[in-house]
């Protein structure tokens, strides 16, 4: 019998899944902070998708012949979420990563699962106990504590820029785009709805990234950007954005949306690892408030 065929074994695996996601997430720090100079954002992000979407597709060729009929049918709601998945949490990340800094991303990414978990409770009537709000408000307050770098009255010191401004968009586009994802509902089980994303994400990004490409400034294609694509498709692509929609489709937004605190420290964590940044002792006291706070609020509602 397979792992998740009883609703049992899907919720088991799916609470684990929430604290992997994030890890896979972080190298998509790496790949936008290794990316200026190497590869634009549209063309970074089509080709990420581009190749996700073929390996996801070829997984589920059958189930997407099956459900060609209702696929086509729902071609508008797969275009918006590539959109809004893709283009904006995708491409605009990386636009947005060229001009401000990791801290101010990682404060407006905060509001995210906030704006989920409230948008989840009042749009999709999902039920959100007194102790999974507390969680969310632990989780937070270690975030905060991570960024900061434990210097609370450096919050007044942030310089924003114009970059800001594309995170901001990318922020509330990722809420919207994991309640329709909810919201939506259809036939088709995980890898083939984010294979027919995939798809509608590619079409949407392919005008800009075709901009981009005859552009005179634009750097020539390398080993170097490939590189980039094949690690931003297969891991916080494929890995990541599946792992959070099976998630979300057996936990709920805004339970799952909780794991996105995991991000500022996962990330510190890859950048220590690949990048050679020092660790200090505010991602072990901001890791000690966001674990709890996360399990207080993936913890299902009595």
């Amino acid at each position: 019998m397979s792992l998740l065929q009883t609703p049992e074994s899907r919720i088991r695996i799916a609470s684990w899944l929430m604290w992997v996601t994030p890890a896979l997430w972080s190298v998509n720090y790496i790949v936008a902070r290794s990316a200026p100079g190497v590869a634009e954002p549209h063309m970074l992000a089509l080709g990420r998708w581009a190749l996700a979407g073929v390996i996801l597709a070829l997984v589920a060729r059958s189930e997407l012949w099956r459900e060609r009929h209702s696929t086509l049918r729902d071609a508008g709601r797969y275009l918006v979420l590539g959109a809004l998945g893709m283009l904006i949490c995708g491409a605009w990340v990386y636009q947005g990563a060229q001009t401000t800094s990791a801290m101010n991303i990682a404060l407006i990414y905060a509001a995210s699962p906030v704006l989920i978990a409230v948008a989840a409770v009042w749009w999709l009537g999902e039920r959100f106990s007194v102790r999974q709000g507390v969680g969310v408000l632990i989780a937070m307050a270690g975030v905060f504590h991570v960024v900061v770098k434990g210097q609370w009255l450096a919050l007044g010191q942030v310089q924003w820029v114009a970059g800001d401004g594309w995170i901001v968009l990318a922020m509330v586009s990722w809420a919207a785009y994991a309640l329709l994802q909810k919201k939506w509902p259809t036939p088709l089980g995980s890898t083939a709805r984010l294979a027919a994303i995939c798809m509608g994400g590619m079409l949407v990004l392919l005008p800009f990234a075709a901009w981009e490409f005859v552009q005179a400034d634009t750097p020539a294609w390398t080993w170097q950007a490939t590189l980039l694509v094949v690690a931003a498709g297969l891991l916080p692509g494929i890995g990541a954005y599946w792992a959070y929609g099976f998630c979300q489709k057996v936990l709920g937004a805004s339970r799952v949306a909780a794991s996105l605190y995991l991000g500022p420290l996962y990330g510190g964590l890859a950048a220590w690892l690949v990048l050679g940044e020092a660790m200090g002792w505010h991602h072990l006291m901001g890791a000690a408030l966001i674990l709890p706070g996360i399990y207080l609020a993936s913890r299902p509602s009595a």
